[in-house]
């Protein structure tokens, strides 16, 4: 057997019931390194990433995903993001709960994000400098391409109307599958995914994820940890300038930027096998330069003791129970599945 994978469901310190999985090389092999998987916008772990978990497992690094409050099989609003900040403390949360077992105390750890996850991968180090050893980071939301950027006039007639209708999905968006997935049998099967979210973006959701970009667009400069940063030189999703001025701005001493030629957004995913191969080579390769014999990776291990807040839940959730929450401005209901986080 090439790899395991594990399925959990846990419950946060804030309440949110949340999907998280786990690709492992096999059992007589000891993982090289940790990978933590910081899935994009409207994505999840378990089917989109589900072929960096097994590359990354059979080249043996223990990687490890969690659906963020809202996406794929979490509980949530569907790809509702009340605060930004509370991705980031679920994740943080649920990755130092890993990094505290017993066989993972002494391992290196690597953050890897996707498009949005890679503005919350950059979030998770700013929070903790020290705490991860690297990153690899594809075509990050980290920067608002100027030739995307809304008008500010647009941003505060939204910005009055986010607190009425957070939820109303009324953000005009082009179709995001048809512009970041090139080739077209993949693309079809990332449609038919129905775990992932297919509709226009949530008035509040698209304000806070425009803010979290602006945000870490102003702190570039105080990225500190190695990066390996992937862009598609033929993005229209993300700018490749994004990747370019993450490049330039951050401090860190040990920095890598690889841009391919023609690809586009999904280097991972929606590329041909030939080109999700050559992406893949490189993170791999980038990754066991520093897991190597004599590397002298620097890890500050966790207790077990210490108290992360994550409660394991069975698995899979009993049945949620579901509520039709009225809109008393305009009749429209939507069902939501309700838990207590906030």
């Amino acid at each position: 057997m090439e790899f395991e994978y594990h399925e959990e469901y846990i419950k946060t310190s804030r309440g949110a019931q949340l999907f998280t999985c786990r690709w492992l090389p096999p059992n007589s092999s000891s993982p090289k390194a940790l990978v933590f998987l910081c899935h994009g916008y409207g994505m999840e772990c378990s089917g989109f990433m589900r072929e960096c978990g097994i590359r990354l497992a059979r080249a043996r690094y223990a990687v490890f995903g969690i659906d963020y409050e809202g996406h794929g099989r979490s509980t949530g609003s569907r790809c509702y993001i009340k605060k930004f900040e509370n991705v980031v403390n679920d994740c943080d949360e649920f990755f130092k709960s890993v990094c505290a077992e017993k066989e993972y105390r002494l391992k290196g750890r690597f953050l890897y994000g996707e498009s949005m996850g890679g503005a919350i991968a950059l979030l998770l180090h700013m929070k903790e400098p020290s705490f991860y050893n690297g990153a690899v980071l594809a075509a990050p939301m980290c920067k608002i391409s100027e030739k995307l950027k809304p008008h500010p006039v647009v941003v505060n007639i939204l910005t009055g109307f986010e607190d009425l209708i957070p939820k109303w999905k009324i953000v005009p968006s082009k179709d995001v599958i048809d512009s970041a997935f090139k080739d077209p049998v993949k693309r079809e099967e990332i449609r038919n995914n129905k775990l992932i979210y297919q509709d226009k973006p949530r008035l509040k959701t698209a304000l806070v994820m425009l803010r979290t970009s602006m945000r870490v667009e102003e702190s570039l400069s105080k990225v500190t940890l190695p990066f390996l940063v992937l862009h598609g030189d033929s993005d229209t999703v993300t700018d490749p300038e994004i990747s370019k001025a993450l490049y330039e701005r951050a401090s860190s001493k040990d920095k890598t930027m690889k841009l391919y030629p023609g690809m586009w957004h999904g280097l991972t995913a929606g590329e041909t096998d030939e080109n999700v191969g050559i992406v893949f080579t490189d993170i791999v390769a980038w990754l066991d330069k520093f897991t190597a014999e004599g590397s002298n990776l620097i890890v500050e291990p966790l207790h077990e003791a210490f108290d992360f807040g994550i409660e394991k839940l069975p698995s899979p959730l009993p049945p949620a129970k579901k509520h039709s929450i009225g809109s008393y401005l305009c009749g429209i209901k939507e069902t939501r599945t309700l838990h207590s986080a906030t």
